[in-house]
């Protein structure tokens, strides 16, 4: 059984539908990711998890127990919040025994709680500083800590790692991925950051206008979008656009942008005439400075972004088309603005999108 269900839920702000009718499942001890633009309605299905806002409609369960209705302080859940809310008077020690004191629980087991999630976010020592006493890392490990002290069945994550910079967002994420294995406890969280929600979820859901527009493994997300919405937002795209017609002794697009037919992917079951589009990720381009035996695009190229590991190359067709390819380590070096390429892909790796 799942540990969250959610069926047909939904929130207005006045004329506003910030969530629409949205069903999800969640599996006992997944790592799970919201992944969507801001305004989309994920941190206000979050609340309503939470209990922190009440639905308009539709139900949510958890454990087994529907707690639609329930105040937050009844739901085996618990929530860190994107700004930390740390209380600023309080010490590190008493900051995570908060919630526990609440309960009221026994002193000694308060203090062997507090001692078990310092060792687990690795704060040891640091019981008696105050919140202004610590860098953002360390706030961030406190609240987590003060949301896994009271054991919750589900925690949920506001945009946890939103408030740090990139090197050390990188290493939380490993840090949240090594603790939610240790306490086996269900993650569920928000974020606007496709790197961040592919890297360490399980399991994504990307939300556009209030709706689930598609839930996936990340390799399922990523490799095989089911809307343009997802391909764009989720990484770097090409995105051609056209009508599905006969062609390549197969179904082709007839991509208005390239003035000619590109191949689909073999297999590809649709009826022509149809409006489509073929989305291709830049590491799929192969640019060359020979013509290649297939399907090929003149091209030029435009611009060169040293990326560290590699290159992202822009380059222009002939009839103005800006795409990209992604050319990884040194195998750029050769390439120059305004050289003359040659663009192609294995046409297993494009994606056909309809919606």
């Amino acid at each position: 059984m799942a540990l969250l269900e959610i069926a047909g839920i939904s929130k207005r702000f006045g004329a506003t539908a910030a969530v629409d009718d949205v069903s999800l499942s969640i599996e006992r001890g997944a790592f799970y990711a919201l992944l969507g633009p801001s305004g989309c309605g994920k941190t206000t299905l979050l609340r309503m998890i939470a209990g922190l806002d009440a639905p308009d409609g539709g139900r949510i369960v958890v454990d087994g127990t529907d707690v639609t209705r329930l105040p937050p302080y009844e739901r085996p859940v618990n929530m860190m919040f994107q700004s930390y809310a740390l209380f600023p008077h309080m010490d590190v020690a008493r900051n995570i025994a908060f919630g526990l004191r609440q309960e009221r629980m026994d002193g000694r087991r308060i203090a062997a709680r507090v001692e078990e999630m310092l060792a687990l976010v690795q704060m040891a020592g640091y019981e008696r500083r105050r919140p202004h006493q610590l860098s953002g890392g360390q706030r961030q490990r406190v609240a987590l800590a003060r949301a896994l002290a009271k054991l919750p069945k589900l925690l949920l994550l506001d945009e946890p790692l939103a408030a740090l910079d990139r090197r050390l967002r990188a290493e939380t994420r490993l840090e949240l991925i090594g603790i939610q294995q240790r306490v086996g406890i269900t993650f569920l969280v928000v974020t606007h950051d496709q790197e961040e929600a592919l890297s360490m979820a399980s399991r994504v859901a990307v939300m556009n206008r209030g709706r689930l527009a598609q839930t996936g493994t990340p390799a399922e997300i990523y490799e095989r979008p089911a809307s343009r919405f997802v391909a764009d937002f989720v990484g770097e795209m090409n995105l051609f656009e056209g009508e599905l017609t006969a062609g390549f002794n197969c179904l082709a697009l007839a991509a208005r942008s390239l003035g000619r037919q590109v191949p689909l992917p073999p297999g590809t079951k649709l009826p022509e005439g149809g409006a489509a589009a073929l989305a291709v990720r830049p590491e799929k381009m192969v640019l060359s400075d020979v013509r290649p035996a297939g399907f090929a695009i003149a091209a030029a190229v435009s611009s060169i972004s040293y990326l560290g590991g590699g290159s992202m190359i822009h380059f222009t067709t002939e009839r103005g088309m800006l795409l990209k390819a992604y050319v990884p380590g040194a195998a750029s070096d050769h390439l120059r603005r305004g050289m003359a390429v040659w663009a192609s892909w294995p046409l297993e790796a494009g994606v056909v999108l309809t919606q």
